[in-house]
């Protein structure tokens, strides 16, 4: 079965019956206290396994940052990472890298196994998002966070 819809602008196409070989649901925010920022959702536009190469499965998604929102520190697995601002402005911090900020229309990669220490919405008072697609294993997660200590 193939479902389209439009989503945020873009029309997304996905045969329903692969669809949830790597799926990661979407993530809703939860209750906040002054301590807690608010957290990211992550809405899948599109996944699709890659016909030319076996394993992989291409996703395509929104995530949406509320006004302060915060991601917790976090891994994508093997999966390598494109990430394209569509509003407001991101900062991020990848492993040991210097913290960098995102403005609308900027953009930014992950390679495989890359540890995201840090990806939060700069503004207390409007929304970021970006449109973010992955190339990853068929069937891994496409968001691990952290373990709590």
């Amino acid at each position: 079965m193939i479902g389209i819809r439009i989503a945020g602008g873009f029309l997304a196409i996905a045969t329903l019956a692969g669809a949830t070989a790597c799926s990661a649901p979407a993530t809703t925010p939860t209750a906040t206290t002054a301590s807690q920022p608010p957290a990211e959702t992550l809405n899948i536009l599109l996944q699709q396994e890659l016909p030319n190469v076996q394993g992989k499965t291409f996703t395509s998604a929104i995530v949406d940052f509320p006004p302060g929102a915060r991601a917790a520190p976090h891994r994508h697995g093997e999966a390598f990472v494109y990430a394209y601002v569509l509003e407001g402005t991101v900062r991020s911090t990848l492993d040991d890298k210097p913290t960098s900020t995102y403005h609308q229309g900027e953009n930014w990669v992950e390679q495989p196994g890359t540890h995201h220490v840090l990806t939060e919405n700069t503004s207390q008072t409007n929304r970021a998002k970006l449109l973010v697609t992955f190339v990853s294993n068929t069937g891994d997660n496409l968001k691990v966070n952290d373990p709590h200590p």
